[in-house]
């Protein structure tokens, strides 16, 4: 078989992006807080290479909170109408402040103001404090560009284990296995 799981996942994903009606990027991501309890919720992938997969959050959010205390984490990508899905594990690191800067800069306005606004997972009274919080940002930054906020950035998970699944019929999956071993990954065939 020998294949790059990376080149895999992305002819996965190019598939997804063109058979998807709703966010192909997708994915769940799971984490583990300091007391054991997991927790998984979903969020976009925005950028994926060799070096892993990225996504972004509030440095202050539970998933963060969750990520300082174990820096390991497991991606799920559910393609229903291709009838796939892909499963990540790996460490954590946060992104470089630069890369975080550049992506951060591509976001709509009010996504980017919404980011200053927000003390995610924490608990919040009223919708209406939220939101006069949020006028009082765009106030804050009128006629200027919004800089990335220092609690705001990315995280990279990087493949230790990549699993490509595809549902088959009479329920006689197909599943691949890609483990990072020194120098390259050795893949093999799982029982569905």
């Amino acid at each position: 078989m020998s294949e790059n799981p990376h080149t895999l996942f992305e002819t996965w994903f190019a598939e997804a992006r063109a058979a998807e009606p709703n966010d192909s990027e997708a994915m769940a991501v799971a984490t583990v807080g300091a007391d054991g309890q997991p927790s998984v919720r979903m969020v976009l992938l925005k950028g994926h290479d060799e070096r892993g997969f990225v996504f972004y959050t509030n440095l202050e959010s539970r998933k963060a909170d969750e990520l300082a205390a174990g820096p390991r984490a497991a991606l799920l990508f559910h393609w229903k109408s291709l009838r796939r899905q892909v499963r990540i594990e790996g460490p954590v690191e946060r992104v470089a402040d630069a890369e975080g800067d550049a992506y951060f800069a591509t976001r709509s306005r009010d996504s980017q103001l919404g980011a200053w606004a927000s003390d995610q997972s924490r608990p919040l009274e009223s919708r209406a404090i939220f939101e006069a919080r949020y006028d009082a940002v765009r106030a804050r930054f009128e006629g200027m560009e919004v800089p990335r906020p220092p609690h705001w950035s990315g995280y990279r998970v990087v493949p230790e284990r990549i699993e490509f699944w595809q549902d088959r019929v009479h329920r006689l999956h197909e599943r691949r296995l890609f483990v990072k071993r020194e120098g390259g990954w050795d893949e093999g065939l799982l029982y569905p």
